[in-house]
């Protein structure tokens, strides 16, 4: 019997993170939850479990490179491989550029650039002894067309999406599909809090998107599922929006 196919999703304590593990477990792979919260990647594994998946919660804080190298070595170790990385944690503080600060631009760009580099620096050698897999690493409209008041957030995603094109071409000799989902706004924890400091926003975004509505969790899950999946097995070094059609890039 062939052994179970294995993911690594990063931030998959709550919100998208949760939604794609829970997609990816109901696809048939066992799942690492890596999260810098080990409470709530143990919910997430609760849930999987209560749909019939598997799952293992990981403690990871990808800021930290030696911290993501110990997360991908007990997935090794209990998984027995990984197949797909999925690198969704991310942060961001709305607010004007001008009225920002330094400790703000460094968390912002350790959690969203660096930690989808650190991931894939651990990941990736794995993916090599086992003859192929696939990384899709989580961006954002911003990184393509700007967005207000996420200045700094909107330069890490772009780094993302330019980190994504380079290692598709340095990878593909090695048969690992590099990808990148790039979400428009979407209902997380994450755009909750930024609501509690920019009343409105949500209003004004729906009157903005042709689908008059933000994305939910399980829209973008839908669309790394799809590059986790043999179908996208020709596609590589791409970005796909899901944005209900705020954006056509």
């Amino acid at each position: 019997m062939a052994e179970q196919k294995a993911a690594f999703v990063t931030g998959a304590g709550s919100g998208i993170g949760r939604a794609i593990a829970r997609k990816l477990a109901a696809n048939g792979f066992a799942v690492a939850i890596a999260d810098v919260r080990l409470e709530a990647a143990e919910e997430t594994v609760s849930l999987l479990s209560a749909d019939g998946g598997q799952g293992i919660a990981v403690a990871c804080d990808v800021t930290d490179l030696a911290a993501v190298q110990a997360a991908v070595s007990e997935t090794k170790a209990r998984l027995g491989r990984i197949d797909v990385l999925v690198n969704n944690a991310g942060w961001d503080k709305v607010e004007p550029f001008l009225e920002s600060q330094p400790d703000t631009w460094d968390r912002i760009i350790r959690i969203n650039l660096l930690g989808q580099i650190h991931t894939c620096k651990a990941v990736l050698p794995v993916m090599i002894e086992q003859g192929g897999g696939k990384v899709i690493n989580i961006a954002s409209d911003a990184g393509r067309v700007g967005s207000t008041g996420e200045a700094v957030y909107s330069a890490a995603k772009g780094g993302v999406i330019a980190f994504t094109k380079t290692i598709a071409r340095e990878m593909a000799r090695h048969r690992i599909n590099v990808n990148c989902v790039a979400p428009g706004p979407a209902n997380t924890p994450l755009f909750q809090e930024i609501g509690t400091y920019n009343p409105g926003i949500r209003t004004a975004l729906e009157k903005a998107i042709p689908f008059r509505r933000l994305a939910e969790p399980e829209d973008i899950a839908g669309a790394v599922a799809y590059f986790a999946s043999e179908d996208a097995a020709y596609v590589t070094g791409q970005t796909l929006s899901v944005s209900g059609g705020l954006t056509m890039v």
